[in-house]
């Protein structure tokens, strides 16, 4: 099989940038809409993608009406739930905490929040379910490192090296299988 193009791009800056944004339905700018759309154009999609808040989902609408194609909600491709944490400022965040948190997610998750293996394994199942036609996915920072975890096997420790700013594209080369594998083919900023 000769594989798909999967484009993931982080979605554009928020209201109130700053925050540990996991559940929290923040709206974006109209800045960070622009800069998303301006990502999405000339890729040649065919399948277009959101997650359900706000903050991805407002770029896919804009994505959807210059492209001219359906746009799938799915949630899947949220942030991680940042539990107690979630809409707070990082420096309102116990220290230690965060530096644990930041160190080994899966086996210290914010209070009330989510692990890392569950975001994992709730992307994987996106990814699996995707159709094999070039894709672009309208997700946030956790999702995307996420994917690439799942579908380059970077370890957890070295997907905090990626630097993916609010509109930040990632696109691979993505082949269907077990296991599913991929390329990195471009970080567009």
């Amino acid at each position: 099989m000769s594989g798909f193009t999967l484009h993931l791009l982080r979605h554009g800056a928020p209201e109130t940038p700053g925050l540990l944004m996991g559940r929290t339905d923040g709206a974006p700018t109209p800045a960070g809409i622009a800069a998303c759309a301006a990502q999405a154009v000339g890729l040649g999609i065919e399948h277009l993608v959101a997650s359900d808040l706000r903050r991805s989902r407002a770029a896919g609408e804009a994505i959807a009406k210059i492209l001219g194609l359906p746009l799938t909600i799915d949630s899947r491709w949220r942030e991680l739930d940042f539990g107690d944490w979630d809409g707070l400022a990082s420096g309102a965040v116990d220290r230690d905490a965060l530096g644990r948190f930041w160190d080994d997610p899966n086996a210290h998750p914010p209070p009330g929040g989510e692990r890392w293996s569950a975001l994992v394994a709730r992307v994987a199942a996106a990814i699996g379910d995707l159709a094999p036609v070039p894709t672009l996915i309208v997700t946030h920072g956790g999702a995307m490192r996420a994917a690439l975890h799942t579908l380059c096997g970077f370890e957890q420790r070295q997907i905090w090296a990626f630097d993916l700013p609010y509109a930040a594209r990632l696109s691979l080369r993505v082949w269907p299988g077990e296991p599913v594998s991929a390329q990195i083919i471009g970080l567009a900023r």
